[in-house]
């Protein structure tokens, strides 16, 4: 701990590269994979093997992607770039799965009921479906942001890496107490960014909280209950 504040503003920098690397992604992947994960979701043979091409991408080491990435978009070994691209792929890899089985969660009759009263498919994913899928679609955003606030630490292996930094320079200097602080500081920042996107989660699905309440989604009114019977 005395590393942590004897350096704090060096390791305040680490972290805001830290999040950047981790999030950017993130949000990248989250633009992506929902407009693909609804548009796959009802056509069986191209949702199969886009979980397929998804659990492919997501199988390739970290580092070897981490490596490979300057080389396909002729990009600087250096470049943090590398790295968003890298994690993009596996943001994407891992919510193109979760997108369709939140909507998998959606109650058949809520959709029954906007397809009833005329809605478009495109409407109703937006308006209907897509919100009540959010307690699912949520909770897998959290572990994507998890696992790239852990990934990026690998970057600092060619050179970019936030708080993986303190690792690498660590190790050169056999200096365990920094090691130790770069591990502190990454899992503090896991945790933190964790509970900030179950709070996220809370404040948008407020029918989680228990009892009966009534969400109005553009025009629509869906009664959702809470709790034991």
């Amino acid at each position: 701990m005395r590393y942590l504040t004897e350096n704090f503003s060096y390791v305040l920098d680490l972290t805001r590269e830290h999040l950047y690397l981790a999030l950017l992604p993130l949000l990248l992947g989250l633009v992506i994979a929902i407009p693909l994960g609804t548009a796959v979701r009802g056509v069986p043979w191209l949702r199969r093997t886009t979980l397929v091409v998804a659990s492919i991408a997501f199988t390739i080491p970290s580092l070897a992607l981490f490596v490979t990435v300057p080389t396909v978009f002729g990009l600087a070994i250096l470049d943090p770039t590398n790295v968003v691209i890298a994690l993009t792929i596996y943001s994407t890899a891992l919510l193109v799965r979760a997108v369709p089985e939140a909507l998998d969660a959606v109650p058949a009759d809520v959709v029954d009921s906007a397809t009833a009263m005329g809605f478009t498919p495109l409407r109703r994913a937006l308006t209907v479906e897509l919100p009540l899928a959010l307690p699912v679609l949520v909770a897998n955003v959290r572990v994507v942001a998890v696992t790239n606030i852990s990934l990026v630490s690998v970057g600092a292996l060619i050179g970019v890496g936030g708080l993986g930094e303190l690792f690498t320079k660590g190790y050169q200097r056999d200096y365990p107490e920094q090691i130790l602080a770069g591990i502190i500081a990454i899992v503090v920042l896991a945790l933190i960014f964790d509970a900030a996107l179950y709070l996220v989660g809370r404040f948008l699905t407020p029918w989680q909280r228990g009892g009966t309440r009534r969400v109005r989604s553009r025009g629509t009114t869906v009664t959702l209950s809470e709790g034991p019977a």
